[in-house]
């Protein structure tokens, strides 16, 4: 017997653009927090630790909320609106989860001003970077 199955496309299969596109987004999660400790005159490799402690819950609420929202499926960067609003989408809710996670179970507290500052310039950078990568992929017909 024969049926037919609808999906979502979230249950597309994740080739090497995707898994490039994801260690481009934890890349640039990373640079990010350690441009920020760098500004702070801090030295990431002198406290390796405390660099790992800085980037880790940012990194984990960005890999739980996208795997969550869908984002690391094709069709999710293929168009530049659908790339900017599902990214932005994600990136508040990680922000927020790594400010939880780095609160909590880390025990780090920040000034009021880095959580602004951490949603803010990530939410630039990865909306401009996730944005300019389905428009070229987009022109050049790959995705």
């Amino acid at each position: 017997m024969d049926t037919a199955v609808r999906t979502d496309g979230r249950t597309e299969a994740v080739d090497r653009t995707t898994l490039a596109l994801g260690v481009g987004d934890v890349g640039l999660v990373t640079g990010l927090l350690v441009y920020g400790q760098l500004s702070h005159e801090a030295n990431p490799l002198a406290q390796p630790l405390a660099t790992l402690e800085t980037i880790a819950p940012f990194v984990i609420g960005w890999l739980v909320v996208a795997a969550l929202a869908g984002l690391y499926t094709r069709s999710a960067a293929a168009a530049p609106f659908r790339a900017a609003r599902l990214t932005a989408v994600v990136w508040l809710g990680a922000a927020n989860v790594g400010l939880l996670l780095r609160q909590g179970l880390f025990g780090d507290s920040a000034i009021w001003p880095f959580p602004l500052v951490i949603t803010g310039f990530g939410f630039l950078l990865l909306v401009g970077w996730r944005v300019g990568y389905a428009t070229v992929v987009g022109r050049s017909g790959t995705a």
